[in-house]
């Protein structure tokens, strides 16, 4: 599978935060933001970064936005900006934007005008954006430390109907599948031969690496 490639507008905190973790992640990140003091400061940390207003459709073009698999718009409190920027990569023809809301009328807006998804920092940190965007079927991740974390993942359809053993993600990926949760109901350290069907999550902890492997993977 082709890795894809992200543009971040706005280098704020949550901004920030998603370009690092897609950037150590190794993906194409262009980190984009008008105040040139912060684009500096993202020279090391992103593939690209660069100084241009996203409210100017000129200036959107001129970066290449369309050629973006994925752009966030993470632009902090000026709304009526990340309304515009929202409409901008819509009309540019941008495949997936996700954008980061204030509050929920700001989030029903800015689905209004085009984005795919809407994210509020105060649930959704960063990085948990960041594995999202990378892997679809990664429902949450939570960072245990620097390198270790735990991540829920909705069953694929290349995992449906087999068992643990028979896909020995422990062997194939290094990382160990603790629970799995059905419905409501939770199957704590499962058993090798529990097969797996559609709707089921899988609770997952290992390195930072091997689950990133794992989520592409699977």
């Amino acid at each position: 599978m082709a890795e894809k490639s992200y543009a971040v507008i706005g280098l704020g905190r949550f901004g920030s935060s998603v370009v690092n973790h897609l950037h150590k992640a190794g993906y194409e990140v262009m980190a984009v933001d008008e105040n040139e003091e912060r684009v500096q400061e993202h020279v090391e940390a992103a593939t690209h970064a660069v100084q241009a207003d996203s409210t100017d459709e000129q200036a959107l073009r001129d970066v290449g936005i369309g050629n973006f698999d994925v752009v966030v718009v993470a632009i902090g409190v000026d709304i009526q900006a990340s309304i515009l920027t929202t409409l901008l990569l819509k009309e540019l023809g941008v495949k997936r934007i996700v954008a980061k809301a204030q509050n929920p009328r700001h989030g029903q807006v800015l689905y209004k005008v085009g984005a795919d998804r809407v994210v509020f920092p105060e649930r959704d940190m960063g990085i948990r954006v960041a594995h999202n965007l990378v892997s679809p079927n990664v429902l949450d991740f939570i960072e245990l430390s620097p390198d270790y974390g735990v991540a829920e993942v909705a069953v694929s359809e290349k995992m449906q109907g087999k068992s643990l053993v028979e896909l020995n993600v422990r062997a194939q990926f290094g990382v160990n599948v603790v629970a799995i949760k059905t419905n409501n109901d939770f199957n704590i350290a499962p058993g090798p031969e529990v097969l797996l069907q559609e709707g089921d999550i899988l609770i997952v902890v290992g390195h930072n690496d091997d689950l990133r492997r794992f989520e592409e993977e699977m």
